[in-house]
């Protein structure tokens, strides 16, 4: 292979890769050697280490810090004034613990330089006291403060680190901040065995420095500009690794043939007859570049993105209509059986009417799935043991809940078009990072006929008030639901907290109404039973844990109460607001917290948001200004939670060129690789 194919060949990589190299391979054990095998690390600090992820020297030198404090003036003691954050050294002369109010602890220690004497002072940090031994040398960093003077960060002995321009790095209890710059200092030398993965030309159309240089202007810089260039560099690696392995996806579905569904015909006329409403302008347009898609030999893959209750769902049995009606087989594939089960109820009575067969695959209906025209269920659809007849066209709802194998797994050896559906709108530069071999059509507003749901957010001491409301209009027959709160990684205690919560309200708030509990730990034939009564109006009352985010459809349910709705996400509360407001009437959500001076900066932001606006595009875009990248929409499945410089909230100039040159590369790619398998160019 030549040096400028072996530069260029990324088209066939399914996974983000390593830039081809200029200058030779790393040195396996130069870098991947375990930490200590550094000077200063021993069993103890190794495994302190490991519980940060850190457990090789290339990890350590790619442990960003979080932030960098700016230098601080050094002074005697005696010239202590104000509150400006100094520098003081001195001699330990004694040591103390002792409790304040509520939990809290602190940590004294009288420090002499000769001129004056300090009462030094270490909050909820009692293993100080044990580090700190009479006599020793420290030197301190902080200012005045209520208990004297407050430590911000220390040094023992002759180290000084305290007052310089310096990096900061995230730490855990059992390791402090300085402790991991210490050893990142150690570790330094060893950026010199880096290689650089990005050509010399694009490095130099770029403007980028080396990586060498670039983590050591990360880790050791002059100045925080001298530190963002080192930063830029290694997202610009991070961001154009994903675009290329985005633009290998595209590259090998456009080699992959699908049927070609050609146009609309009667089953579509009918279909669009039956509906009993008319379609919005946004959903006609989406529909037109679904049919766009499915005329051409190329797998669609379309994402279609919409507000919660704006009418996806037709969009998505359009598409597997149009299956049908060319003799071939549709499938939805949902996350959860809640959410399959309400598709399918929503779709069979069309499909009926139109004599077309719907299934839902369940434990015992593995044999129906051969022959049902559209098939509805959970990830059980890839599961070995089931066969689709003639798959020609996948939805998969709420997409970024399944794995990107799974979604694989559903198209695998089949080549169907694909549709993915979601409610959680999805800002541009996170569309550009996960979903950028998507087509997009996005249905951006619900039917006129829906009102916004009025939002209001009170404090717990003010929960009584809310169910009075809410008893004053289901007398007048209206339903409500009330969301009980998230419980980490536990199905079973989230059911035991809803049936406790159930049935205390109807012992006391609503006990002169029906109340129905609903969990995921409830049979399937009782679930669907207990939704088909809340539906009927025989259920007042609907307390349920998060398995109605999606897809239940109530018009009557015009009232929703949030508990400790703080410990919920922006886009998750969205969603479950989206379960009201699907009527002609007003609809209310009322999100009940802690008091708000108890709350995190971010968990006032995120109820705030939900307060001021009910448009999911907003609170999209919000949720990205709010959070790290990682956590949103699930993305950790799909490779965004690995971004360890970049941030998808400051980078999007760099991602859009990140972006313009994995195209380039990937586009130079099947120029050779086509000139490759001529053996004649000429």
């Amino acid at each position: 292979m030549t040096e400028t194919r072996r530069q260029t060949a990324f088209a066939g990589l399914d996974h983000p890769p390593a830039w081809p190299a200029t200058r030779g391979r790393p040195r396996p054990s130069a870098l991947d050697a375990p930490l200590d095998s550094l000077d200063g690390v021993g069993v103890t600090l190794k495994r302190r280490l490991a519980k940060l992820g850190l457990e090789t020297i290339r990890d350590l030198l790619e442990h960003a810090p979080h932030r960098y404090e700016a230098a601080a003036d050094e002074v005697s003691i005696a010239q202590l004034r104000g509150d400006d954050e100094v520098v003081v050294s001195g001699e330990v002369l004694n040591v103390t613990s002792r409790k304040l109010r509520g939990r809290r602890t602190i940590v004294t220690a009288r420090i002499s330089d000769g001129t004056a004497t300090i009462s030094a002072a270490w909050f909820n940090q009692p293993w100080i006291e044990k580090q700190l031994k009479p006599g020793a040398r420290v030197r301190l960093r902080g200012k005045n403060g209520r208990y004297g003077f407050d430590v911000k960060s220390y040094d023992l002995g002759e180290v000084h680190n305290t007052s310089d321009f310096a990096p900061v790095y995230p730490a855990a209890e059992e390791i402090p901040a300085k402790t991991v710059r210490r050893v990142v200092e150690s570790a330094l030398p060893h950026v010199s065995d880096y290689f650089d993965p990005l050509p010399a030309e694009l490095r130099e159309r770029e403007g980028m420095p080396l990586k060498r240089d670039a983590l050591a202007a990360l880790h050791k810089p002059a100045s925080e500009a001298e530190a963002e260039i080192g930063r830029e560099r290694l997202a610009f690696d991070e961001l154009l690794m994903l675009q290329v392995a985005i633009a290998s996806r595209a590259s090998a579905r456009a080699r992959t043939l699908a049927p070609s569904l050609g146009q609309p015909g009667d089953l579509m006329a009918r279909y669009r007859k039956a509906l009993p409403f008319a379609l919005t302008p946004y959903q006609e347009q989406a529909i037109r570049e679904i049919d766009e898609d499915l005329a051409r030999t190329m797998p669609m893959n379309r994402l279609l993105q919409g507000d919660v209750g704006s009418g996806k769902t037709v969009v998505a049995l359009y598409a597997l209509l149009r299956a049908v009606e060319n003799g071939r087989q549709g499938a939805l594939m949902a996350p959860t059986m809640t959410l399959a089960e309400q598709h399918f109820l929503t779709i069979a009575d069309l499909c009926f009417e139109l004599g077309v067969t719907c299934t839902l695959l369940t434990g015992a209906s593995k044999k129906a799935v051969l022959a049902a025209d559209v098939v509805v269920g959970t990830h059980a659809l890839i599961q070995e043991g089931v066969e689709l007849r003639d798959l020609a066209v996948a939805v998969v709802d709420e997409q970024h809940r399944f794995g990107v194998e799974q979604r694989k797994a559903l198209a695998e050896g089949r080549g169907p078009h694909e549709l993915h559906m979601t409610a959680t709108p999805i800002p541009r530069t996170l569309a550009l990072t996960v979903y950028g071999d998507l087509a997009v059509s996005t249905i951006a507003k619900a039917p006129a006929s829906r009102k916004p749901v009025i939002t209001t957010w009170i404090g717990e001491e003010r929960v009584s008030e809310a169910y009075t409301r809410l008893a004053r209009l289901l007398r007048e027959g209206r339903q409500a639901y009330v969301v009980c709160p998230l419980i980490e990684q536990s199905e079973t205690n989230a059911a035991r907290a809803a049936e406790a919560e159930a049935e205390r309200l109807q012992r006391g708030e609503l006990r002169d109404f029906r109340v129905g509990c609903l969990h995921g730990r409830l049979r399937p034939d009782a679930r669907r039973d207990l939704m088909a009564r809340f539906k009927a109006g025989e259920i007042d009352v609907l307390v349920a844990t998060t398995v109605i985010e999606v897809g239940v459809d109530v018009a009557n349910a015009t009232v929703m109460i949030v508990q400790e709705a703080d410990r919920f996400g922006l886009a998750q509360l969205h969603q479950l607001r989206g379960r009201v407001g699907r009527g002609a009437e007003q609809s209310f959500c009322v999100l009940v917290s802690r008091a708000k001076e108890e709350l995190t900066e971010s968990g006032r932001q995120r109820l705030e948001a939900l307060v001021e606006s009910n448009d999911g595009f907003v609170l999209a875009e919000r949720d990205l200004e709010i959070r790290n990248t990682g956590e949103l929409l699930g993305v950790r499945q799909s490779g965004a939670s690995e971004l360890r410089f970049a941030s998808l909230k400051r980078d999007r100039a760099l991602l859009e060129r990140a972006r313009s040159a994995a195209m380039d590369a990937t586009i130079e790619s099947q120029s050779l690789e086509r000139v490759n398998s001529d053996p004649d160019p000429s």
